[in-house]
């Protein structure tokens, strides 16, 4: 497929947000310390609070709109940073389009399917939601991702994702936990990757636990890992400043 001519000279950054999210969680983390890039962060399908056809939860589904965001915003090639899900999606982006990457950040995330065990933790983490609903299951969900040491000391950051949770209908959240639990093997994507990768890494990630990151960031011709010690699945919180750093120096690798 042919790269289109992009009509902005600054480098592009897409930042896409994970399950149970939205752009919001990037404000912060961006701030003006990207003023030199085109950034953009585009709300997942079913996150933007239009209608969306059932179809368009999946991860390859997600991939499309961003290719659509890309597109609407002149660029021809871009680094995609993706959290958690978000990753996910960056994958299958980096598949359906190779072309246009020019580099890949793993914020939290992996190229590995679920296991049997991960699959069988979606089912429950299914049933609770359509028991209790999506708030309640945010009460449960998120403070594990926080590494133990910041569970009280970033309590405002908690508040604030358990808002942002609690505002995802339903029907978005148990569509997003069947499109991860049905996404592919995707560490070919990063075999084949012809531009840098960066893998962000949290020593107390429980999602994403370090040994997944370490098979995976040997796969890559060119890759980066950035470990953090006292750090959960929330590094863009937990430590913004050496992840904000490592994400720029994808974003240099990938246009110099």
């Amino acid at each position: 497929m042919a790269v289109p001519m992009s009509t902005t000279s600054r480098p592009v950054v897409v930042f896409l947000h994970g399950y149970l999210e939205s752009p919001a969680i990037w404000a912060e983390f961006i701030g003006e310390h990207f003023a030199d890039c085109h950034v953009l962060t585009p709300a997942l399908p079913g996150y933007d609070g239009q209608d969306t056809p059932e179809e368009a939860y999946s991860l390859e589904a997600a991939a499309d709109a961003v290719r659509a965001a890309l597109e609407g915003a002149g660029a021809g090639h871009a680094v995609l940073v993706g959290h958690s899900m978000g990753g996910y999606v960056a994958l299958a982006f980096a598949e359906k389009y190779p072309g246009l990457v020019a580099g890949l950040g793993l914020f939290h995330s992996s190229s590995l399917p679920d296991t049997d065990q991960d699959r069988e933790r979606r089912g429950r983490n299914r049933a609770f939601i359509e028991e209790h609903g999506v708030a309640a299951f945010a009460e449960e969900f998120l403070q594990p991702q926080f590494a133990a040491e910041h569970r009280e000391s970033m309590a405002h950051h908690l508040a604030q994702l358990k808002t942002l949770a609690a505002a995802v209908p339903q029907a978005v959240a148990l569509a997003g936990l069947e499109a991860m639990g049905q996404r592919p093997d995707r560490r070919p994507v990063l075999e084949k990757a012809t531009y840098p990768v960066l893998f962000i890494a949290g020593k107390e990630d429980k999602a994403v636990p370090p040994e997944k990151t370490h098979e995976e960031s040997l796969l890559p011709d060119h890759s980066t890992v950035l470990w953090l010690a006292n750090v959960g699945h929330l590094g863009f919180v937990e430590r913004p400043a050496d992840t904000r750093r490592a994400v720029r120096q994808l974003v240099q690798a990938a246009f110099d």
